[in-house]
């Protein structure tokens, strides 16, 4: 890999190009959004023991998968498709069972991406607030004829939570047009009283309803690619099954799925550590003057760099250049004033005041 670049600028134009694989080149990734303190090592230590099996045996297929997903979200085995991360089943969603799919944007950038031309709408968020006005969203998905709308809550990149209220009310607006509602809830791990805001406890009310869920971010697992939705709509699940092939999950992700529930507290307690950090994290780059930094909900922040300041891309470069340290701009989202815009991982408390320290440093000087 070190043969890829000779300086550090030939390393900012390699590592924008990839993604994912940034731990083999030595930086501090404020880019990807996961949970840093799970899982614990005793989850590595069983995988450890048990490779050899993980490896050497075919793993489990849908059915089994679903079941395990099943005991850990408490839900019927049959409501559930285990994707290859949530990235699989949004394939399937918008690659080719959506005839029309309506996203509010700026969101996760796949959504639209695996659209066929033609086939997806963007619908542009409150700006310069960010909220979704699901009233709005609604009658522009009935005017449209979309068959599938998705909301992603907590918001990526914005970082903002849609109220639960609203999105009922969202639901029930696009019920007699049958079109399916995908809420997609991969941060909601991060955001307060998670319990009362999250819809899974409540699917069974909402038949056009269905949650999708990467467990990648929450669980601190990208590399074991786990994902699954969540739907009481019997059609609407087989379809996406049929869409997924028979060994869609490895066995080391599989093993995992089985020993989680042993884990629930740590887990908890490890969301509660993201968040402490992240609040640290919100206050200190409030204190940046002319900042614009929206509240977070989910463990990263969005925010609009000063007027006299650099660009998103400029401050994204200099920070790598000069710091060894990545985040993310927002040049390739639909947005108004995109190159304005930052978003960035909150890691732990050390290195977010380190990141702090730089951003300040870089942020308004010229390069010679």
């Amino acid at each position: 890999m070190e043969n890829k670049y000779k300086t550090q600028e030939e390393k900012y134009e390699y590592v924008a190009k990839q993604h994912g694989g940034y731990y083999r080149h030595n930086f501090t990734d404020h880019a990807y959004l996961y949970n840093l303190y799970f899982p614990p090592k005793a989850v590595f230590s069983h995988l450890k023991e048990n490779i050899h099996n993980l490896v050497l045996n075919y793993p489990m297929a849908q059915n089994a998968l679903a079941e395990l997903i099943g005991i850990i979200i408490n839900q019927p085995t049959e409501r559930i498709i285990v994707g290859n991360g949530a990235a699989e089943i949004i394939k399937i969603l918008s690659g080719s069972l959506a005839k029309k799919i309506i996203v509010p944007v700026p969101s996760f950038n796949e959504y639209v991406n695996a659209a066929p031309e033609g086939r997806v709408v963007e619908f542009p968020l409150e700006f310069p607030s960010f909220q979704l006005d699901v009233d709005k969203f609604a009658d522009e998905a009935i005017k449209i004829g979309a068959d599938m709308a998705v909301v992603v809550t907590p918001n990526n990149p914005t970082s903002i939570l849609v109220p639960k209220a609203d999105l009922i009310r969202l639901a029930e607006k696009l019920k007699p047009s049958n079109c399916m509602l995908i809420i997609d809830e991969s941060f909601l791990d991060f955001a307060d009283n998670k319990e009362r805001i999250s819809l899974e406890q409540d699917i069974d009310k909402y038949p056009n309803m269905a949650i999708l869920k990467s467990m990648s971010k929450a669980y601190g697992i990208c590399g074991l690619r786990i994902g699954y939705l969540l739907t009481t709509n019997t059609d609407f699940a087989n379809a996406i099954r049929n869409g997924v092939h028979i060994w869609n999950i490895n066995g080391f992700a599989e093993e995992f799925l089985r020993i989680l529930p042993q884990y629930k507290k740590e887990f908890e307690d490890s969301c509660e550590i993201v968040k402490t950090d992240r609040d640290v994290f919100y206050k200190k780059l409030c204190a940046i003057d002319g900042m614009t930094v929206f509240k977070p909900d989910a463990n990263y922040i969005y925010c609009r760099l000063p007027d006299a300041a650099l660009s998103g891309p400029e401050v994204t470069k200099r920070l790598f250049i000069e710091h060894n340290i990545y985040i993310k701009d927002s040049v390739g989202k639909t947005q108004p004033d995109a190159d304005r815009y930052i978003r960035i991982a909150s890691r732990t408390q050390k290195e977010n005041a380190k990141l702090i320290e730089a951003l300040k440093a870089i942020m308004y000087v010229k390069s010679s």
